[in-house]
């Protein structure tokens, strides 16, 4: 048996989804999660069982479900030209194709352009 490392780019993982794929995976499942979850919502006002919906000791548990009920009716499903780029993406810096920059250069260098102005905290 010969073990091996793929060389870079030339990694088979699939990059683009079907149309197929994206109508059942994305939009439909997507479409009937967000449904459930509305109802949810929902169902937690009417029964008057919104407490826990606060994350902070200041946050209102009434108003945190309102909240939750009208963010959960927005639009989640993204285009599929815009999940195949970022499926691409993902797979340039998988394999190497893409450089990563460490977070604590990043860091560093923009304290040196704010002048040590940034906190680390």
């Amino acid at each position: 048996m010969i073990y091996s490392r793929p060389l870079l780019g030339t990694d088979k993982q699939k990059t683009k989804l079907s149309w197929f794929e994206y109508i059942v995976f994305s939009c439909i499942q997507q479409g009937w999660m967000n449904c459930w979850y509305s109802f949810q919502n929902w169902a937690d006002l009417m029964g008057n069982n919104y407490e826990g919906y606060g994350v902070l000791a200041i946050d209102d548990d009434l108003e945190q479900c309102i909240l939750c009920f009208w963010d959960s009716l927005e639009d989640d499903i993204y285009p599929k030209d815009f999940l195949d780029e970022l499926m691409q993406m993902a797979d340039d810096v998988r394999t190497g194709k893409e450089e990563l920059i460490p977070m604590d250069q990043v860091m560093g260098r923009l304290k040196d352009l704010t002048c040590g102005m940034i906190d680390d905290e």
